[in-house]
């Protein structure tokens, strides 16, 4: 349906948010270059240029052009997985389309289209209201102004993109699309977008600066040290600098980011759509998950099995549709989901209503053209009911359903043998005991009553229908994943609005409570003061009959005792909760927009078992992150060891600038990178309690691995470079003193040869300690080696190009090496093997 006079629409696939600013391929490349240690890099080719050593130059240059390329593609992979991920969240819109409603992803909207409303829903486009049912509407997003903003069809009768319905129904025409909207022009006002940090990103840059003071401090140590021993002073400045550099791991944002961004797609795997970096290294710390019961812990397949009528139980088959009529046009009337042949949309309890109206040939189209809606309460989580008035003959006709205790407390007569009775107390007390009974069944149960001729909706005096109860059946991979959290430290606790004994009897088949006391309800919550409800969230696991508000409550008592809490939800009363947890779980399938926006994650597929999935996942991250940055910060330390205990001795460089720029271009991208994404069993990490939040990332032994191999790294790096030396004194049965040593490393071939040692050790071994810290806890001859292809491609192409600097005569003649005979690479890898070896002993001792 379109309107007459509307405008040409533009095409669908338009209504969407441009990025204004998205930077260019030239920009990112620029952007890799605009940093300090590059700065210092540009200095040490421009020396070595007025020194006339081209090469070394060249050999700068060629690292800062390549660390500025690899930049920009690892960049240009976080914005497609961003993209992606922006694809993903895309809401949804439903319109109505030749008499029908149909449900189209938002972004295919267009001028024209006729948009339907309802509480929960994010407002696709810039609508003008055709109708509106206690419509309100919070338009935070544009104008600060947390209040909802009522609608009308008279001032207030304008609707715009990405603000959310929080209560009532409406219908409006799309008046303008994508970036032509407000939040469009908005959009366009933006200068400068800030990419989000990660806590841990905050500790690398702590640590970064940190290392660069020390590395810098150690340098100008190492320079300071050369003068006093007369060396050359140009040569060590470039080296002294060179080394500054090579200390700081410059790649370790990079492979950081990459990793984050990664992790995107990984958590895509396994139905995770991540929409907030934060939360994937949050996952590994989360200790407490609060879960939302329906369509999360079950299947969210709600069936009708049990009613109560005319004062009795029956099975929902044995109805009589006669005698029941009132009761099942009740429950098909007082109703806004849609239920067709191809066309399953609304509420799953609602839907279960329909589907109960269906097996007796009753259906909400047919009813509503003899008794058409004209007017309504819409539902609302404070007073748990909804209300539609309808013509009927020459009056009018309400019905009214909710929770039946809020139902029970409005009604005054009841049905019984189709003739309207008071409700005496006896008769309240039979319905009691009902509710009691199907409770202990585990259903939600949903009251219905009516009243007549009335012009308006009311919600008092009512007259009693009856009792439906529904059944949602649990989820048998949620009792699994209960057994999973449990086993990895992290307590479930289950949240709902269900009566206390239905939430009990949910909760204890899923193994979440053991006895009634572990349930708490609403009303016991608010007799509660903080610190005493803060104990008693330590103590039950199941919250029963609660408000949006004591979900806040319970997570903020939770967070009050030190846990990390997860929560899950679906609904527009979940926001809150959503937003105050560490982390906010929204279901994909079932969950409105209002709580996806507040979340920072969703769940495409709805299950509570896909958490457990997720949380592994996490904790895999953030431990291929810290082997990542173990191996990084170890390997330099090495670097850095070798060159001062060799100028401390008053030695010849062992290492050229080019040759530190070298490895550190070969080690500090794949292999780190390698770690960075390495394959990781779930359940091992299930098996380990939940990592502390501000967990140093030196912590559980991390800084005895960076010390014993960076020393280890330097100790063999330093024998390869003074074999050569030890060998000759030997063989001519002179001392072997540092005097003498310092001697024969001053003849041109010798120390080129004894270069090329150190310079092949220090690159192969950092290669071998990387194929070791895919496990520091596991034998080499126990790992899966081929699980990690990226880390044997990164191991062959650090061999082949240490090859290419030592055998290719170009190469040769640029970083100053010299050609290795086949025994010399056999006893030179044999060497380099030590932190395997290392890493093996380490294994044996544990």
């Amino acid at each position: 349906m379109k309107y007459a006079d509307t405008p040409a629409a533009p095409a669908r696939g338009q209504n969407i948010l441009l990025d204004v600013h998205r930077k260019t391929s030239l920009e990112t490349f620029l952007e890799q270059l605009n940093d300090p240690l590059i700065f210092v890099l540009f200095v040490a080719a421009a020396i070595s240029i007025l020194l006339g050593e081209a090469s070394d130059a060249a050999i700068i240059l060629t690292v800062i052009l390549v660390n500025a390329f690899v930049g920009v593609v690892q960049e240009g992979k976080a914005q497609k997985a961003l993209d992606a991920l922006k694809q993903m969240t895309s809401p949804t819109a439903l319109i109505r389309e030749n008499g029908r409603l149909v449900e189209i992803p938002a972004r295919d909207l267009i001028p024209g289209d006729i948009v339907c409303l309802d509480a929960g829903r994010q407002v696709p486009a810039d609508l003008t209201l055709t109708s509106v049912s206690s419509l309100k509407i919070e338009e935070s997003a544009l104008t600060g102004e947390s209040v909802p903003v009522e609608k009308d069809l008279g001032r207030h009768n304008q609707a715009f993109m990405s603000t959310n319905v929080t209560y009532g129904r409406g219908e409006g025409v799309v008046t303008a699309v994508g970036m032509d909207t407000q939040m469009g022009r908005i959009a366009r006002l933006i200068e400068n977008e800030h990419s989000e940090t990660t806590p841990l990103q905050h500790r690398l840059a702590d640590l970064g600066r940190i290392l660069s003071i020390v590395s810098v401090t150690l340098c100008a140590l190492l320079f300071v040290v050369a003068v006093l021993q007369r060396r050359d002073i140009p040569e060590m400045l470039i080296t002294a600098i060179s080394l500054a550099v090579a200390a700081v791991p410059e790649g370790l944002p990079a492979v950081v980011t990459l990793v984050l961004a990664l992790s995107v797609s990984r958590m895509v795997r396994v139905n995770t759509i991540v929409k907030r970096l934060p939360s994937v290294e949050t996952l590994g710390c989360v200790s407490v998950v609060c879960s939302d019961k329906t369509g999360t812990l079950t299947q969210n397949r709600m069936t009708v099995t049990t009613c109560w009528t005319d004062g009795q139980i029956r099975e929902a088959a044995g109805l009589r549709p006669d005698h029941d009529k009132l009761f099942l046009t009740g429950l098909t009337l007082c109703n806004d989901a849609v239920l067709e042949s191809d066309s399953r949309l609304g509420d799953p309890t609602e839907l279960a209503l329909l589907d109960l109206a269906a097996r007796f040939d009753l259906s909400r189209p047919d009813l509503e053209r003899e008794q058409p809606r004209i007017g309504e309460i819409a539902f609302d989580s404070e007073r748990k009911m909804m209300t539609t008035l309808h013509r009927h003959g020459n009056g009018s006709i309400s019905y009214t359903k909710g929770s039946p205790d809020e139902i029970l407390k409005r009604c005054d007569t009841i049905l019984s043998d189709d003739r309207v009775m008071p409700l005496e107390p006896s008769m309240r007390r039979t319905i009691e005991t009902a509710l009691h009974t199907l409770s202990n069944q585990a259903l939600r149960l949903l009251a219905i009553a009516m009243r007549t001729n009335d012009r308006q909706p009311q919600e008092k005096s009512l007259t009693f229908l009856g009792l439906a109860g529904m059944m949602d059946p649990i989820r048998p991979e949620a009792v699994q994943a209960v057994r999973d959290f449990r086993k990895a430290g992290v307590r479930t606790v289950m949240i709902t609005g269900d009566r206390p004994d239905t939430a009990f009897v949910i909760a204890r088949e899923l193994g979440i409570a053991a006895k009634p006391s572990d349930c708490l309800s609403g009303a016991q919550i608010d007799r509660l003061s903080d610190p005493d409800f803060a104990q008693e969230a330590e103590r039950c696991s199941v919250f029963a009959q609660v408000s949006p508000e004591h979900k806040v409550r319970i997570v903020r008592a939770l967070k009050s005792s030190g846990h990390i809490v997860a929560m899950t939800g679906d609904g527009v009363n979940d926001a809150p909760s959503l937003k105050t947890a560490d982390v906010g779980v929204a279901m994909g399938i079932t969950g409105t927009d209002v709580a996806k926006n507040a979340a920072d994650l969703i769940l495409t597929d709805d299950n509570f078992a896909t958490i457990a999935k997720a949380i592994a996942e996490g904790r895999g991250i953030y431990a291929n992150i810290k082997k990542a940055v173990l191996f990084l910060l170890s390997s330099n330390f090495g670097e850095i060891m070798t060159m001062l205990a060799a100028i401390l001795m008053n030695f010849s460089s062992p290492l050229k600038p080019s040759h530190i720029l070298w490895i550190n271009l070969i080690t500090d991208s794949l292999p780190a990178l390698a770690l960075g994404v390495d394959p990781e069993n779930p359940a091992h990490f299930m098996r380990q309690p939940p990592r502390p939040k501000n967990e140093n990332l030196f912590a559980s032994g991390g800084l005895s691995c960076t010390l014993l191999y960076g020393f280890l790294i330097a100790f063999i790096s330093t024998a390869a470079f003074l074999c050569l030396p030890v060998a000759l004194l030997r063989g001519v049965g002179l001392p072997l003193t540092l005097t003498n040593l310092r001697l024969l490393l001053v003849e041109p071939q010798l120390l080129a040869r004894c270069q090329t040692y150190a310079f092949t050790v220090l690159g192969i071994s950092q290669l071998f300690h990387a194929v070791g810290m895919r496990d520091v806890e596991t034998s080499l001859f126990r790992m899966n080696h081929l699980e990690n292809k990226l880390m044997l491609a990164a191991f062959a192409i650090g061999i082949g190009l240490q090859v290419l600097v030592t055998e290719f005569p170009y190469f040769v003649t640029a970083f100053g090496t010299c050609r290795l005979a086949p025994g010399e690479w056999a006893r030179l890898i044999l060497l380099s093997a030590a932190p395997l070896l290392a890493h093996e002993l380490l294994i044996l001792t544990q």
